[in-house]
């Protein structure tokens, strides 16, 4: 069931996740494709999460924007694509490539002190190899030791790829398709804004098999959203991820039609970096229960890092 509505204000809308934003023209969406995209979001009780270029909208899309409640992703949520050397918003998105969270893996744990919410985002996980695999456990570790001296502060400050495992009990993944579903510029409906790009780019679309094609739209604000086959986004016809409790793993739907070419099916990358991140999860929680501190449901000790490596088990 859809709960969020992502709204991309411009082509040149901030890029927030995996995906870069390629398109460097700017193209604002129409003010009446604006107000029915809203309109569609009160009728379907959607939470709006606006995604904001870099430069300011003309003054009569604020009262629009302002008629429901929403996010401001590039505004309420920042963004940085490098990291900074301070951080003044509450909540902001990291996104960098594998070796720079591993270079720069102090330097982002000082900003963690700095926020209530920080966001990491890996850019490059196609490219992510095992032999990384002691030096992103290792970078998990710094941000789980400030993490730990600001709870023994009594302080708080949460990290997605640390702190997110500690307060589920089932996958709460990215949900792209699923439980939300983005409005482009054009007033049609995409999966994600990655898909937006690819069509925008002229990436073909690779499970077409009947002929080469970038279209990526799932409907339109006049037609409504239509999913092919939408069951197979959701998890219970994901085989591996159903019994999986790496339950922050972000399962990107792009990255796994990318990877895969299967929606529905992660790639070994995006699984053994989401067990890294659980496990140095599961550690933090040992030290955190240590100090007396309330930990959430114990995170049982596993000996794989990819599902799949022990499917005949399951």
């Amino acid at each position: 069931m859809l709960q969020y509505l992502v709204i991309l204000l411009d082509d040149t809308s901030v890029a927030y996740c995996h995906a870069e934003n390629p398109l460097k023209a700017r193209n604002l969406m129409p003010l009446d494709t604006l107000r029915k995209a809203v309109l569609f979001g009160m009728k379907e009780n959607l939470m709006i999460q606006y995604v904001y270029p870099e430069y300011d909208l003309p003054e009569e899309y604020h009262e629009v924007i302002e008629s429901i409640d929403h996010v401001k992703i590039g505004r309420d949520v920042a963004v940085y694509n490098e990291v900074p050397t301070a951080i003044t918003a509450d909540n902001a998105v990291l996104r960098l490539p594998i070796a720079d969270f591993i270079s720069r893996s102090y330097d982002i744990a000082a900003l963690i002190p700095q926020v209530k919410r920080l966001n990491i985002c890996i850019t490059d996980i196609e490219h992510f190899k095992d032999e990384q695999c002691e030096q992103y456990s290792k970078a998990l570790a710094t941000l789980s030791e400030v993490l730990l001296q600001l709870g023994k502060a009594d302080k708080q400050a949460q990290v997605n790829i640390l702190t997110d495992r500690l307060q589920l009990k089932h996958m709460h993944n990215c949900g792209a398709g699923d439980t939300n579903i983005t409005v482009a510029p054009n007033g049609k409906f995409y999966l994600c804004p990655a898909f937006y790009y690819d069509e925008k780019t002229g990436i073909s679309n690779r499970l077409n098999h009947h002929k080469p094609t970038s279209e990526r739209s799932v409907g339109d604000l006049d037609y409504g959203v239509q999913i092919p086959n939408p069951q197979l986004l959701k998890l219970d016809h994901a085989p591996l991820c159903r019994i999986c409790d790496a339950f922050h793993c972000n399962r990107c739907v792009w990255l796994n039609q990318k990877l895969t070419w299967d929606a529905n099916t992660p790639s070994h990358q995006q699984c053994v970096l989401a067990h890294l991140e659980r496990n140095a999860t599961r550690d933090l929680q040992a030290k955190m229960m240590e100090a007396g501190f309330e930990a959430g449901e114990e995170i049982k000790p596993i000996d794989y890092l990819d599902p799949f490596d022990v499917r005949e088990e399951f």
